[in-house]
């Protein structure tokens, strides 16, 4: 008999931590096939919500936001791309020139969520390859239809929505949510409503801690 554990993925598009998190947490999953069944969904969060159209020089806006200097940078962006190639996610050797607003990405992982949440999965994993590894235009359109198309999801449905402002009221409701837990930096990774995992963890600490609530987890084996 296998542990349920039901993962709530806490992110947002643009963060690098998040693109490595993810692939820890996958590959932690990875390890521990026949042990869990796992339901895992995709749960948004803005780190800059305030993004204007056309974004921001990426240099400019983490020396605004954190004060760091541009040789502080450059070192944590070696480390984000060493962290990510223990993980097998590629990282933009140049690094991204401007952050964007992610919240037309959002609607669409809501969207892939709830219509073909078998999809959402992938859909997230396209808009981090997207941001990260290509230092796309993260408020295009033609970008995110290209995420969509390799997701294999709807095409017209994601223009549709893009189109219009269905699905805001939903993420932004989601959003306050999660604030109101107290999630205020991702990733966040919440087991079974109940346990928090936070930050890119290696996935060793992933596996570890799945493992261990996984075996209080009602109805698996002890």
């Amino acid at each position: 008999m296998t542990a349920p554990l039901k993962i709530d993925f806490v992110s947002d598009i643009s963060c690098p931590w998040c693109a490595i998190g993810l692939a820890a947490l996958e590959q932690a999953l990875g390890n521990l096939q026949g042990e869990v069944t796992v339901q895992l969904h995709i749960q948004p969060f803005e780190l800059n919500p305030q993004m204007p159209a056309g974004g921001q020089d990426i240099t400019e806006h983490l020396t605004q936001k954190y004060g760091s200097s541009g040789e502080q940078q450059a070192q944590i962006r070696d480390t984000i791309r060493q962290r990510g190639a223990d993980v097998g996610f590629t990282f933009n050797p140049s690094g991204r020139g401007r952050i964007y607003n992610t919240f037309a990405a959002h609607r669409l992982l809501h969207w892939a969520g709830t219509e073909s949440p078998e999809r959402q999965l992938a859909l997230k994993k396209a808009l981090l390859v997207a941001c990260h590894s290509n230092s796309l235009a993260m408020e295009s359109t033609e970008v995110l239809l290209a995420a969509v198309a390799q997701a294999g999801l709807d095409l017209a449905r994601a223009s549709q929505i893009l189109a219009s402002d269905e699905f805001t009221g939903e993420v932004r409701e989601a959003q306050a949510f999660y604030s109101s837990q107290g999630i205020h930096s991702v990733p966040a990774v919440i087991i079974n409503n109940r346990h928090l995992i936070s930050g890119g963890q290696p996935a060793a600490v992933f596996e570890q801690a799945l493992r261990q609530i996984a075996s209080q987890a009602p109805g698996s084996p002890r």
